[in-house]
């Protein structure tokens, strides 16, 4: 059994000693060292080479920002942040997210929290997650910043779909058809704000349906990642609210907390946020409950796209909308491209999906299914 070897960087001592207890709590893991601030942790990483890095965001000297900047140039490393969280402090979550970790932690009780016990599993799992992450998938291609979003749309090359490859495992292509409403659903975890923002900003203003979005996230970190999509995408991206009209070219984050479910009233839709059913799979919101939520609405028909994630949630609300009457054609995203292949995997083996697409080439076949040809 391969240890792996971490990484702790944080300005608290005590913060570091805690961090450092629950992790060598596990048999899996070892703490080999631990860094005072962002300038410590850039020259530990390069001399130890640890297998991940849990770093502060907050730190004298050199920040987290600062210091996952310098890791990723100079020795690419998978690293969970760990962060309160205050708003100013999410909003920095996000960057470290886009920049390149892995994923983050929340800390439950503020900068030095004295209940990170409380979360002790949360850390573990992401931890040993992360050493399983591809670094090189971590690094930023510079593709999606050079160009407008509309114009990236009109060059993007046909999608290299993954479907031959895996032909035992998927369906044939379900048509959608033009006179029905389409929603657009998609579900992702871990890595997923990364995969979200190469999807959405390829996406042109009028995308001509909804897109409802699960990101396995908690309370506050969801409001930043839309805000900060919304600021780099051609559609409006929001973090959904309770009672709002559902509308075309508007994507809507479900926020940590609640799950993201939908109604009909009258000839509208409008959007339910349900805090009173409990986590599924541990997550709320989760990407089951809101298919499952959709398969109850036979007049329309959507578009689902599963996303890189740790675990399986979404194969079995996928399934469950594959069994009734609402129609829906359903993309995965590839091995080739997902940080984490862990949901993605789980509906391509369970035949749910008609098409395994790479990350880069997610928003073309989104784009080609709502307005197909002839």
């Amino acid at each position: 059994m391969n240890t792996i070897r971490v990484l702790v960087v944080d300005d608290s001592a005590f913060m570091r000693k805690i961090i450092s207890d629950i992790l060598n709590k596990h048999p899996k893991i070892e703490v080999i060292d631990v860094a005072r601030n962002g300038k410590e942790a850039v020259e530990k990483t390069i001399r130890l080479k640890p297998d991940v890095i849990t770093l502060d965001i907050e730190m004298p000297i050199m920040d987290g920002l600062e210091a996952l900047d310098h890791i990723m140039k100079e020795v690419p490393t998978p690293v969970v942040m760990l962060s309160s969280t205050a708003k100013a402090s999410s909003d920095r979550t996000m960057v470290a997210i886009e920049k390149g970790a892995v994923d983050f932690v929340a800390k439950p009780g503020g900068s030095i929290s004295l209940n990170l016990g409380e979360i002790e599993h949360i850390l573990i799992d992401k931890v040993i997650e992360a050493s399983k992450v591809q670094v090189s998938r971590l690094v930023r291609s510079e593709r999606s910043t050079t160009t407008k979003p509309t114009e990236r749309f009109k060059q993007a090359p046909r999608p290299s779909s993954s479907t031959a490859q895996y032909g035992e495992l998927t369906k044939s292509p379900t048509k959608l058809s033009k006179s029905r409403k389409t929603f657009v659903i998609i579900g992702t975890s871990t890595g997923g704000p990364r995969a979200l923002q190469e999807v959405l900003t390829k996406l042109p203003a009028n995308v001509g349906a909804p897109i409802l979005i699960v990101q396995h996230m908690p309370k506050g970190f969801t409001r930043s990642l839309a805000e900060r999509l919304n600021n780099l995408c051609e559609i409006t991206v929001k973090e959904a609210e309770q009672g709002e009209t559902v509308q075309d070219n508007v994507a809507y984050i479900a926020p940590g907390g609640y799950h993201l479910k939908f109604k009909k009233e009258g000839s509208r839709y409008v959007i339910w946020l349900d805090k009173s059913e409990p986590p599924r799979k541990a997550h709320r919101p989760a990407v089951d409950v809101l298919l499952e939520n959709a398969s109850t609405h036979s007049e329309l028909q959507y578009l689902t796209v599963i996303m890189t994630g740790m675990g399986y949630d979404g194969r079995d609300g996928l399934r469950t909308l594959r069994e009734v009457e609402s129609k829906t054609v359903a993309i995965a995203e590839s091995e080739k491209t997902a940080v984490i292949y862990g949901m993605p995997k789980a509906v391509i083996e369970e035949q749910l999906v008609d098409e395994v697409v790479e990350l880069g080439d997610i928003a073309d076949s989104i784009m080609k299914t709502l307005s197909p040809r002839g």
